[in-house]
């Protein structure tokens, strides 16, 4: 097995599906770009932008206990879509699961996960632990209960939060997914143990109204979970099939935001080694969990 990133966010990816022009990999229209056609992802013109480096700067806040997961280890009824949205990989999640305690300032409704992953040569994390990227990044999804859509939560600056078998997918591609306990991607050993931001959605419009629970202990996986190769940001009749990778933003600086310990992190000494850190440059999580 090996170690990867995981993050439990609370941020609503629906956004990704209401910006299609911008990239990752070509220089009009890769993250450095995005503040052209989006002025809220300018990191000159904005000051609370996400991802960010967790490292040893950080404030113990014994307020900030475990998070209420309602529903993460039920299997819930029904079906769950998988779709390559060109960007990244979305799991739209039915309903019966929601977030709420650990200091969060309501409760929040879960309503699907996404993934940042890196190459065969790269890792593709967006937020590092003390300068270190891994593999990848998984993003599960929450908006608050109080908003009825995307645009109201917008305008809400706690509005989001985010709590950090082989198959070729093509970009607008769709698959049914059985339901499955959500507890079982997350590091269910340490749940007590989080930092927490307040930043912005990782991709544009880059909205400022992420709250970020970033779970401090990696999740290991085994290499047959590895898709790397078999995710594609090219359509089913495009002459050349591209591999989707590297879809991950840089780091940003906090510009003296407070970013807070909860009462269990161990402060960034949890025994990840940069060793361990080598050998997973290029194992990703995503394929074994989802019982395709």
């Amino acid at each position: 097995h090996f170690q990867v990133m995981m993050l439990l966010l609370m941020l609503m990816l629906s956004v990704v599906s209401l910006a299609h022009n911008f990239c990752y990999d070509e220089e009009h229209c890769d993250p450095y770009a995005w503040g052209d056609n989006y002025p809220s992802c300018h990191p000159l013109l904005e000051s609370h932008h996400s991802p960010i480096n967790l490292d040893h700067q950080l404030m113990k806040n014994q307020s900030l206990d475990s998070l209420h997961l309602e529903g993460f280890n039920l299997t819930l009824k029904g079906q769950w879509w998988l779709t390559n949205q060109g960007h990244s990989v979305v799991l739209e999640l039915g309903n019966g699961m929601q977030v709420s305690g650990g200091g969060l300032p309501g409760t929040y409704r879960t309503i699907q996960l996404h993934f940042h992953w890196g190459s065969v040569s790269s890792n593709g994390s967006e937020h590092t632990l003390d300068h270190l990227r891994f593999p990848m990044e998984m993003h599960i999804v929450n908006i608050k209960s109080t908003h009825p859509n995307l645009t109201s939560a917008l305008e809400d600056p706690t509005g989001l939060a985010v709590k950090s078998k082989s198959f070729h997918f093509l970009v607008g591609q769709t698959k049914s997914i059985r339901p499955f306990p959500l507890m079982n991607l997350l590091p269910q050993n340490n749940l007590t143990q989080y930092y927490r931001y307040h930043g912005s959605l990782t991709t544009p419009p880059c909205s400022q109204v992420v709250l970020w629970t970033v779970y401090e202990v990696p999740t290991y996986i085994s290499w047959a979970q590895l898709f790397v190769k078999r995710i594609y940001s090219t359509e089913e009749l495009a002459d050349k099939q591209v591999h989707l990778q590297n879809n991950y933003r840089h780091i940003h600086p906090t510009y003296g935001r407070p970013v807070y310990a909860s009462k269990d992190a161990k402060m960034l000494t949890n025994g990840v080694s940069p060793l361990a850190i080598f050998y997973l440059f290029n194992v990703l999580l995503f394929i074994g969990f989802l019982n395709i």
